[in-house]
């Protein structure tokens, strides 16, 4: 089942994003306790985006920053240094109280101690995301893209941005684009705007071609009823995805492929990690296997973009599963939130548990 697209595109992945800056204690400390810190430019989009990027596809990302800031600098090159396009509105600060990217401060945890995240999004400029500040005709008809790839997070960030993820997914729909929709449920995005939400996330996944999200993100993103998760049970926890899947097929028929990750943790730098995709009729499986951590955080978008990589090149989706397994693990051994793979043959060493020294 390889999916067809446009041949005339001039990106390969495009994504809608908020971007921030994560800032990290350093040898896995927790952050009241530490007095050095890394700073990286992250958001799940473009986490997604980069495994495509740096094996040599052309992405854009379409964002908000702050003008004249230089953690907005910062952003800039450090995406063009993952040669990710940006078109981006830039937004006036409007004084120290005014608008700023997002701060994500977070340890990597380490052994028995697991990590801690807290998210301070206060004033955050992408929460100002507004369809009429692109061009998207423009951007999906003349420029053409082959694959966008939205999130719930996105999605959910405010009013504006919720209507600009509907609006993206119907002209991509338009101009022949497919579109992978993560759900990403956040209950405190939702809180108190559940009504609102829903429309918007069952009119795109109703346009989707791929939909990726546990048991959780459909029941409460779609409101699709299913069985109770299978809690540490692999097997209850595989045919309860499966059973919410046939389910979602009906509501939605216009996607083919449904995805997900299965993650067991030992440890802070052991992990049992899986995957479950349904593309089409067929269902492809990976029982989680072993990992070695060393930062767990962007895992999950490293499987969506390997999985996208997969889709993008033509594989038979026995193969996006395994590349999207592997992408994952990949980023796990990674300080950064996001994929830097060397070559396709790196992963598929991963994939294949082949870890000795390549000279």
């Amino acid at each position: 089942m390889a999916m067809e697209f446009r041949k005339d595109c001039q990106y390969a992945l495009i994504a809608p994003t908020s971007m921030g800056v994560r800032i990290t204690p350093v040898n896995g400390q927790p952050v009241y306790s530490s007095d050095t810190f890394i700073m990286q430019a992250t958001s799940a989009e473009s986490n997604v985006a980069s495994v495509s990027s740096y094996l040599g596809l052309p992405v854009k990302i379409l964002t908000t920053l702050v003008k004249g800031s230089p953690i907005a600098r910062f952003i800039k090159d450090n995406l063009a240094g993952r040669h990710i396009d940006v078109e981006a509105k830039e937004v006036d600060q409007g004084g120290p109280w005014g608008y700023r990217h997002q701060f994500n401060i977070a340890d990597s945890g380490t052994g028995s101690r697991g990590p801690r995240v807290h998210n301070d999004r206060a004033g955050e400029v992408g929460r100002t995301l507004n369809v009429k500040d692109f061009d998207l005709d423009r951007i999906f008809g003349k420029e053409g893209v082959q694959i966008v790839h939205l999130s719930g997070l996105i999605g959910a960030l405010s009013p504006e941005t919720g209507t600009f993820c509907l609006e993206i997914a119907r002209a991509a729909k338009k101009h022949g684009t497919r579109i992978s929709f993560d759900l990403n449920h956040r209950a405190s995005f939702w809180k108190g705007r559940e009504k609102e939400l829903h429309e918007i996330f069952a009119e795109i996944a109703n346009l989707s071609d791929i939909l990726v999200g546990n048991e959780e993100d459909f029941q409460l993103c779609l409101g699709i009823k299913g069985p109770e998760a299978g809690g540490k049970d692999l097997a209850k926890k595989i045919e309860s995805f499966k059973v919410m899947i046939n389910n979602v097929k009906k509501a939605y028929p216009n996607a083919s492929v449904f995805a997900t990750t299965l993650r067991q943790v030992v440890n802070a730098n052991s992990h049992l990690w899986g995957a479950i995709m349904a593309a089409g009729d067929d269902w492809h499986i990976i029982e989680p296997r072993q990992i070695t951590v060393l930062d767990r955080i962007g895992g999950g978008d490293g499987f969506v973009g390997g999985m996208l990589y997969g889709v993008l090149r033509g594989w038979e989706p026995e193969k996006w599963v395994q590349f999207g397994w592997a992408t994952g693990a990949l980023v796990t051994t990674l300080l950064t939130d996001y994929a830097q793979p060397a070559d396709e043959d790196q992963i598929w060493s991963i994939w294949e548990g082949n870890a000795r020294v390549r000279r």
